[in-house]
């Protein structure tokens, strides 16, 4: 167990200092002069170059990395060109209304979906596993744009239920944490399903089935634990999506969270915020893997044996 969790560590070390390569060079290879992008508009080639010295560019490509990853261990990460502040701090500030949303996903995606994959999964073929694949199937096939848009004229304009827009307690998450969780959730009714058809069709199933175990303990019990696995592993890719992929939602519902900053940070060039943020949900979907990992190898110990 302790081998297979201290592989894993090391792999995920090597995927962070390749994320910090690719980030370092997207940004080299970008079109535009960060020097340029941070002095005000019309300043002279002089003062372009002078702010080219003072950021490093000046110097080879492997001097300017390590410059670079000195700065990011030591917890500096630049400062951003539209805010004016260091992008450490803009990224602390907006982080706590993006792990809001995404745990407000989360959290709606798996009390839909572990209940109605499972129990479709022992009802293969019965009306409720049609309602189920079609749920699924349903949330899969929709964009997000579109979904933000259906909720906001639904539940906004019509029915005045929500708030379309902003940022607030529980009525202005409901919206983009559906629009969220709902692709996440039909994956999982997806895969709970099919884990439990091929759960159940196991020989120490059957073999509780003839102990005189009742059909809901068997369920629950002892074939939900084995279905579980491949759905704590797609939970945790998706939990890592999350923190990358709320660009569109958190924009349209108007969220103050990295998404909408990633999207502010491309748009703007600012080159520093958007080095930083690749960085950042890099590391954070590979700390995320780690630890999806770490819990299987509990659930099943066969897994380290890999």
């Amino acid at each position: 167990m302790l081998r297979f969790i201290l592989k894993r560590i090391a792999q995920s070390l090597v995927v962070i200092i390749g994320v910090t390569i690719l980030a370092f060079l997207l940004i080299r290879i970008a079109p535009g002069n960060p020097a340029r992008m941070m002095l005000p508009e019309g300043a002279s080639d002089e003062e372009v170059a002078a702010m080219e010295k003072e950021l490093g560019l000046d110097r080879p490509l492997y001097e300017q990395y390590w410059m670079y990853i000195t700065n990011v261990l030591k917890g500096d990460l630049g400062t951003s060109i539209i805010y004016q502040k260091p992008v450490k701090d803009i990224i602390l500030g907006r982080l706590p209304a993006t792990v809001k949303l995404s745990a407000a996903a989360i959290v709606i995606s798996l009390t839909i979906s572990i209940p109605l994959g499972i129990y479709a999964g022992s009802h293969q073929g019965k009306p409720a596993d049609f309602l189920a694949m079609f749920f699924a199937l349903f949330g899969q096939s929709m964009s997000p744009v579109w979904l933000s848009v259906l909720l906001i004229y639904v539940f906004s304009t019509k029915l005045g239920w929500l708030p379309a827009l902003g940022y607030g307690g529980l009525k202005h998450i409901l919206l983009p944490a559906f629009t969220l969780g709902y692709p996440i959730a039909a994956k999982i009714v997806r895969l709970g399903r099919s884990g439990m058809i091929d759960t159940l069709c196991e020989d120490y199933i059957t073999a509780t089935h003839a102990k005189g175990i009742s059909p809901g303990m068997v369920r629950w019990k002892y074939a939900f634990k084995n279905a579980l696995i491949p759905i704590i592993t797609l939970v945790g890719l998706q939990i890592g999506s999350l923190l990358a992929g709320t660009v569109v939602v958190e924009t349209v519902f108007a969220w103050p969270g990295l998404g909408q900053l990633t999207n502010m940070a491309v748009g703007n060039r600012d080159y520093a915020l958007v080095q930083s943020m690749l960085l950042f949900v890099a590391c954070a979907f590979t700390v995320i893997n780690l630890i999806v990992d770490i819990i299987n190898s509990f659930i099943d110990p066969r897994i380290t044996l890999k």
